[in-house]
């Protein structure tokens, strides 16, 4: 892919369910409390991260490119 993405987790949103550590625990951790983060505030755009994003229950992670802010996930409709 090549880009630079920034991740974010709305944690008022996020329901611990732990489908983004199970599609990549690389990029996505739980806390004490079952609320995701990101392991980093940048990372390399790759599969594993978008998919994680995508199979989030409440669409709680949001994925821009760090150079522009443009949206990866969820697209703009």
């Amino acid at each position: 892919m090549g880009d630079r993405w920034r991740v974010e987790v709305d944690r008022a949103v996020c329901i611990g369910s732990g489908q983004c550590v199970h599609h990549a625990p690389g990029a996505f951790a739980l806390d004490f409390a079952r609320q995701s983060h990101p392991r980093a505030p940048e990372t390399d755009a790759d599969e594993p991260t978008l998919t994680a994003a995508e199979g989030c229950p409440v669409e709680a992670i949001l994925i821009t490119l760090a150079g522009t802010g443009e949206p990866v996930f969820p697209p703009e409709e």
